[in-house]
This record gives structure tokens, sequence and C-alpha cells, in this order.
């Protein structure tokens, strides 16, 4: 059996309680070690065999996977954050399949969530934005013309983008074209919710600025919108004047 674990978004007792007692079960751990916290290890029982897989292609993870089956062992693939978020599984999937190899997923905090924990941030803010824009810039990676970053920055809606802090020259000028005026607020969560964790807020307009004289090449999040300013609506589910299926208005 293959259980595919979330592993959070940094901070090691952010892992789930399944997805820490699936690790500590595991005979076979094959980590993302380019982003994973190798202190989530830590679960794992003694004599685990693990491997890195940023040294890995595909089919390497996939024939660990084929040999710890044929030795009857359970295998982890501890992904960062959620799996379901560039987390290229849906490939290991489809082999997995091909080969009758069982497997589950176990889901996991994105590092979006631990991003907006860290920047005490709302992202759905009433009468600012009711979407949130999970993307990344085009990069060595394409990405398909019609969710291009000035096609998406139209919305003015919040904007979370991955994998885009050595972009960033490029993405101010997407996020200028698109429609964000400059002012709008951005805030920069460099590894959220790990030890070292760093935050730079700035705004559209001087977003590069801000990421190149910090150094900042990688492992950040770039978090784009008003429901970081200082105006919003009142949510009504809680207001006195509003009637639920719980309560009835009081003025």
């Amino acid at each position: 059996m293959v259980h595919f674990v979330g592993a959070g978004s940094g901070a090691v007792d952010l892992i789930t309680v399944r997805g820490a007692k699936l690790l500590g079960q595991a005979d076979v751990v094959i980590y993302a070690g380019s982003l994973v916290n190798p202190d989530l290890l830590n679960y794992c029982k003694e004599g685990c065999e693990i491997h890195n897989s940023a040294k890995m292609t595909l089919e390497q993870v996939i024939d660990v996977i084929k040999n710890a089956e044929n030795a009857g062992k359970t295998t982890v693939r501890l992904h960062t954050g959620d799996s379901s978020i560039y987390g290229a599984v849906r490939e290991q999937f489809d082999e997995l399949d091909k080969l009758g190899i069982e497997y589950d997923v176990c889901p996991g905090v994105s590092a979006f969530c631990g991003a907006a924990s860290a920047l005490k941030a709302e992202y759905t803010l009433p009468d600012v934005s009711q979407t949130v824009i999970i993307t990344r810039t085009a990069g060595r990676t394409p990405v398909p013309e019609r969710e291009s970053i000035r096609s998406l920055a139209a919305h003015q809606s919040t904007m979370v983008l991955f994998l885009s802090t050595s972009l960033t020259e490029q993405l101010q000028a997407e996020l200028l074209a698109g429609g964000y005026p400059g002012s709008t607020p951005v805030a920069v969560v460099y590894k959220a919710t790990w030890p070292d964790q760093k935050i730079f807020r700035c705004t559209v307009e001087t977003l590069h600025k801000t990421v190149t004289e910090n150094g900042l090449t990688k492992t950040s999040l770039i978090i784009v919108g008003n429901c970081m300013g200082d105006s919003y609506m009142r949510s009504l589910l809680y207001h006195p004047g509003f009637t639920t299926e719980f309560r009835e208005a009081t003025q």
C-alpha cells in the first residue's frame, strides 16, 4: 500500500494527525527533500528506509515503490503542503494504476493557508474579494495562455502565487498590465510557518525591488490583493440585523 501524505506548510506540528500516524507506520518513505521540513522524518520508526525525491526521477520513485510492494512493505510518499497543488502527483497515480498498486491520499495544510495564518489575513473579505486565485508565473514550465498573470489580474481578486519569487520583474509588469493598481498591497512570505519564517510587505509597484533587496529566490509565496488593506464590509453572518437559519435578527 502507498500513502500520499501532505506534509503541511513547514512547521513539524502542522502535519495532520493521520499523516503523522502514517509516517510512523511506514517501512519506506520517499519525501520531497527540497521543500519538506526534514524534522518531519522524526515521526518515522527506527529502520525506516528513507529516499529524497529531490534527487530522483519519476521512474526512480516508481521503482522504489515497486520494490517496496514486492517486499510487502508500506510506503509513504511525503509531499510538501497539500499534494494537490503543484505536487506532480497525477503522473505518479497513473503509473501506480498501470501497475495495479493501491494508494490513497492524506491531505495536508497548504502553504497558502500557512501564509494566511502568518499574515493574520482573511483572503475572502466581504465587498473586497470573494475569490482566491492560486497560480504561478510562467518560467521554465509554461502556463496556458488563458491563465496568464495579465488575464487573471483583470479580476483584481486575491491572488496567491507559488514558484514565482525568482520571476518578480516579469510578474510585477504583468500584474500592472492586467489591472492591479500599483498601490495594491502585496506580501511575500518566506517559509511560511517554519521557524525561520519572514514576512515582507510591499505593493505591486515595489514587489520586484522588495524581493531583490531581500535576496528572496525561492521557498516564498507572494500574496496580492486588497484583502490586506484596511477597508471591507462587515460580514452579514454575524450582523444583529441579519436573520440566519440559527437565529433571528434583533434589529
